[in-house]
């Protein structure tokens, strides 16, 4: 049996493990940058809350205290909490 210094694995098969240890990081890249992107999203959410916070108020006081459909811009009046206990 030859030295463990020159021995080799077949072509093909360091291609075959080059090839599988590139997948792996390649997927560990992506889901590095999904991470990041993640977060980055994570951190948009309060803006975008804030806003439509205030554009609630904003409608609110064009409108009144009513209900609105996102879908369709529909607005119904809101019950009132004394009727709904009865």
């Amino acid at each position: 049996m030859a030295k463990t210094k020159d021995l080799k694995i077949k072509d093909e098969q360091l291609t075959k493990l080059q090839g599988l240890v590139n997948q792996i990081n390649s997927a560990e890249t992506q889901l590095g940058r999904l991470e990041a992107q993640k977060y980055e999203i994570i951190g948009m959410l309060p803006g975008f809350k804030k806003e439509l916070n205030e554009f609630q108020v904003e409608l609110e006081e064009e409108y009144g205290r009513v209900s609105i459909s996102v879908v369709d811009g529909t607005i119904k009046e809101m019950e009132n909490e004394t009727d709904q206990k009865d």
